[in-house]
């Protein structure tokens, strides 16, 4: 059957389009239930009487209908056992996919479990069920209006096909759940079945702790009488002002080190727009898209220099909000240059999108006796506690949990939340790994049958088709060289001097993209993970091991297929000639970068492999001392390597990583193939060519660097990433052999983030990467681990006609929006492997203690922030708590803090960014939410504050310090939150 539906569309001009589409329905479609015998539904049966379901709001068998609402706040409810035998209407299912992708996915997941009878219904083409909208009825009304009536018909289909198996009495109903008092309204009048959520859960007596995950509305209460917040704005009121310009746009960044201050990134401003103070404030949560109020410019401030140690945190957490805005300002008054330093500073005045996500962490132990309400206290420190009802709690004692916020009432000091499962023991390594890619948001699930559908079958072998389509490289040498223990090798080199002198020079990179075809479910799954995460002693595969760790992978003397990047170069490294190729290769060896390096260097060595490689790092030499020249940066980062136990997986040994000639030769050679074929793809698609830029920081951004620098002597010029470059390479101290390290770990700080975009949607002249020095770049040499290179190896492909290109290819607004999950994801990456490196860190250094050597990093009104080479780790030595603008006493020691040169002095002993300390460094495992490193001082030594140097029976034992009392904060923070509770 056909019928027809009418649009009308007004065009940029202001014309006026009138769109007719057809809208075809059908007879055959089935309910999906057992109890049927008219519907066809024999392959496609879902709904199963035989799933029992006690509910004393239904004492009777029944199905449920869900509202879109339902679906979307309730997601945790719903992944539940105890829920079963539902009907998704499409309307519903329409709705959710539109609000949410992350909700969309999760009920995917639930409706391809086929034991727990979630039944797709398409109503909107069933001729019964399908509906045209009313003049003047809006598109919400419509929709709703549209799963009452299919609930109707639904309800009324099944009583038919009962009716001469049952009475009416224990008949299988239909049910629909929804939130929506209108909905609900009109339902009962409908005479349909119906109840809220809250009501249906609780009539579940089978299942009592499913009321722990119920989701609260977030419903904002005008006229409260004891509020501690200001109220948000309306959506309305919000998009007035920030048409009108009143109001400013962003997304909320907490500050790790200081619970009370924030930023947000507005367009067409410098600097972020600071916000100060629980007030200002006003229950954003980092990651919320926030609406701010900018304040007067004589109200403007600057980031504050305190760092608040977290029995401090506890301890402001009952003060009022101006006398803690008063502690947050004092420092700014210290510091001569304040009023240059200024930037805009702001308050939230509404929510406009919530970061609603999944928190980790603990539950704080109750005082009370069979109490149901506590608090939650997140692994992310930048996430405010949340509270929480839960009938569980002394089962979830010394448990990582996971929580959802759902509101944050103005009466609240706390947002609420709703329990959503237990991960498993706190300090376990596999649970705090799991606590890890849970708070990077790191997909890690197991591949799904779909995805590994997609899969060659096996075994895999080399076709003459495969053959003749290739060309065949095998006869070169050709090798890898990667990291110890890497078993994804994407990328293989070869040099060989040609008969007039020159070298040919080969990149060849895994050919992913011939095993992850577009469109299908392995690449969707691909693009939507965007990258491999390396853990330490996990990986987390961006495509199946078959493909990363066997087919793709470069391994030594196997047949592989490659995508060829082939120079001819002068022994200058000018590039004469280029050309790519669809491959077949097949690597004579996988070597590391230490075995690469003695080959090198052995000069008797003399086989082909041995040649290649010197002639490769003659080369790359060249390269460098050519991109050195063009002003590209050599920046630093602390980087460590732990030895783990194979059965455990705990770290048994730590060590800094050290890099070799080989690290660079093989780094060369990856930043030429990238250059290059960022070059052609461009100019064979310029306005969809996928590419990579680095932005060049604002000068504000270099401030902290500078004044380092000053402060040491040096002068730091940041007109040019030139000028930058020879900066950075005369601060240099002979007695300090770090220094030089840490003013580049400074800069590395100073620098924006790189990210993917497509070349169509930016001016060429913002395309270039500041870094590298290179006016165009993108990533080609990593498709294992990165779908970024995937699509790269798809353009060129196109390009040499050694594949076709595809309308996705091609669109540029999709991959726009494909770059932003890809920027998302890499990020993300890269903190979850430092969160796992300081996780490691902290299970190296249980039950232990030690002294090492480390350097002053930045020095703060009330701490030191301290690097060690060592372990590549960061802490803080706190100095005073807060109790007086600039001299601080710590257990009867007097600290002094010049905000003119940034100094501490304590007597005699002044300390500096960058001076070289002795700190003994132990772990802290009393406190249950969080284990943290504590570093006390040893040298220089200050009497009454350092600790004494370490015996050889310490030293030798690894004693642990003594544990530590409940301070008088730890009892008074348990009294609060005892009374918030209450």
């Amino acid at each position: 059957m056909q019928t027809t539906r009418e649009f009308t569309l007004k065009t940029k001009r202001g014309n006026i389009l009138k769109i007719i589409r057809e809208h075809y329905l059908r007879t055959d479609l089935g309910c999906g239930s057992d109890l049927c015998k008219k519907c066809d539904n024999e392959d496609n049966v879902v709904l199963r009487v035989d799933r029992k379901v006690t509910s004393t709001l239904f004492n009777f068998p029944h199905y449920l209908v869900l509202d879109t609402n339902v679906i979307l706040h309730q997601i945790d409810i719903l992944e539940e056992d105890a829920v079963c035998n539902v009907i998704l209407l499409t309307t519903v299912l329409n709705e959710v996919k539109h609000r949410s992708s992350a909700v969309y996915k999760r009920l995917l997941e639930i409706i391809h479990d086929k034991t727990r009878g979630f039944y797709v219904f398409v109503n909107e083409h069933h001729k019964d069920t399908y509906i045209e909208r009313k003049p003047g009825e809006t598109s919400n009304d419509r929709n709703d209006r549209a799963i009452r009536f299919a609930t109707n018909w639904y309800d009324a289909h099944l009583l038919i096909a009962q009716e001469r198996k049952s009475s009416k009495g224990n008949a299988t109903r239909v049910v629909l759940l929804t939130d929506d008092l209108t909905n609900m309204q009109h339902a009962k009048k409908d005479g349909i079945l119906v109840a809220n959520v809250e009501d249906y859960i609780k009539s579940r007596t089978d299942y009592p702790m499913l009321i722990d995950k119920y989701a609260q509305r977030d419903i904002e209460k005008e006229n409260t009488c004891h509020a501690l917040y200001a109220s948000h704005l309306s959506a309305n009121e919000i998009l007035t002002g920030i048409r009108n310009k009143k109001l400013l746009q962003g997304t909320f960044q907490a500050c790790r080190e200081n619970f009370l201050e924030g930023s947000v990134t507005v367009e067409g401003y410098e600097k972020p727009i600071l916000i100060q103070g629980r007030e200002s404030l006003n229950r954003a949560v980092d990651g919320d898209i926030v609406a701010i109020e900018l304040l007067p410019e004589e109200k403007w401030s600057v980031p504050s220099e305190i760092v608040l140690e977290e029995t401090e945190l506890e301890e402001q957490n009952d003060q009022t909000s101006d006398g803690i805005n008063k502690t947050l300002t004092t420092v700014v008054a210290t510091t001569s240059d304040v009023q240059n330093n200024k930037q805009p500073t702001g308050k939230v005045v509404g929510i406009i999108v919530r970061k609603r996500r999944q928190y980790c962490g603990v539950l704080q132990p109750n005082l009370l006796a069979n109490a149901t309400r506590h608090i939650f206290i997140p692994a992310d420190r930048k996430i405010p506690r949340v509270r929480v009802e839960t009938r569980q709690a002394e089962k979830l004692n010394n448990q990582r949990v996971v929580v959802t916020i759902d509101t944050w009432p103005r009466t609240s000091r706390y947002p609420h939340g709703h329990f959503v499962r237990s991960l498993g023991l706190l300090g376990d390594v596999d649970t705090e790994n799991e606590v890890i890619l849970l708070e990077h948001d790191v997909p890690h699930s197991k591949f799904s049958e779909e995805v590994l559908s997609c899969l060659p079958q096996m075994p895999w072998i080399i076709t003459s088709e495969d053959y003749a389509k290739r060309v065949d490289l095998r006869d070169l040498n050709i090798c890898s060289v990667d990291p110890p223990g890497c078993t994804d090798i994407d990328d293989a080199l070869h040099c060989r001097e040609l008969l007039n002198g020159n070298f040919e020079v080969g990149v060849h990179i895994a050919d992913v993209s011939h095993f992850i075809r577009p469109g299908t479910a392995l690449d969707k799954e691909a693009a939507s993970r965007g990258t491999t995460v390396y853990l330490v002693g996990k990986r987390i595969d961006m495509v199946p091991e078959l493909l990363s760790s066997n087919l793709c992978s470069l391994v030594g003397e196997q047949e592989r297929f490659a995508f060829s990047c082939i120079w001819e170069m002068d022994k200058e490294g000018n590039i004469l000639s280029k050309r790519y190729h669809k491959s077949i290769i097949k690597s004579k060896t996988a070597l590391t970068y230490e075995q690469a390096q003695i080959l090198i260097d052995d000069s008797s060595q003399t086989g082909e492999i041995a040649k290649s490689l010197r002639y490769l790092n003659q080369l790359a030499k060249i390269l460098k001392k050519r991109r050195m020249d063009n002003g590209a940066l050599v920046l630093a980062s602390p980087e460590i390597r732990f030895q783990v136990d194979s059965e455990t997986h705990e770290p048994l040994e730590v060590e800094a990583k050290q890099l070799r000639d080989t690290n660079s030769m093989v780094e060369e050679f990856m930043l030429l193939a990238n250059i290059t074929v960022a070059e052609h793809i461009l100019s064979e698609f310029p306005e969809c060519a996928l590419l990579r830029r680095h932005p060049r920081p604002p000068p504000a951004n270099f401030d902290p660097l500078i004044k380092a620098a000053q402060n040491q002597g040096f002068e730091v010029k940041v007109d040019s990433g030139f000028e930058l470059a020879n900066s950075l390479d005369t601060c240099v101290k002979p007695a300090n052999a770090y220094f030089n390290i840490m003013i580049r770990i400074l800069a590395t700080r100073c620098m924006m983030q790189a990210l993917y975009f497509i070349s169509g949607t930016l001016q060429k002249d913002q395309y270039s990467h500041y870094g590298l020095a290179a006016p165009i770049y993108t990533h080609f040499t990593s498709p294992i681990r990165r779908y970024s290179d995937i699509i790269v190896h798809r353009l060129l492909a196109a390009s040499i006609g050694a594949d076709s290109t595809y309308t996705d290819l091609l669109d540029k607004k999709g991959n726009e929006d494909l770059c932003h999950n890809l920027n998302y994801r890499h990020r993300m990456a890269q903190y979850a492997s430092r969160a796992s490196v300081a996780l490691n860190t902290h299970l190296f250094f249980r039950g232990k203690a030690q002294d090492e050597e480390g350097y002053i990093l930045f020095v703060r009104k009330n701490a030191l922030q301290v690097l060690i080479p060592k372990f590549g780790l960061e802490g803080t030595i706190y100095l005073n708590s807060l109790k007086d603008d600039t001299r601080n006493s710590t257990n009867g020691v007097i600290f002094t803090f010049s905000g003119e040169d940034y100094t501490q002095s304590c007597g005699d002993v002044v300390f500096h960014a960058f001076d070289p300390v002795t700190v003994r460094l132990s772990l802290d495992s009393s406190n249950v939410q969080h284990e943290k490193l504590i570093f006390q001082l040893v040298k220089p030594y200050i009497k009454g504050f350092s600790v004494e140097l370490m015996n050889e029976d310490i030293q030798e034992n690894g004693a642990a310090p003594p544990p530590q009392k409940k301070s008088k904060k730890q009892k008074k923070r348990n009294k609060s939150e005892k009374k918030e509770t209450e």
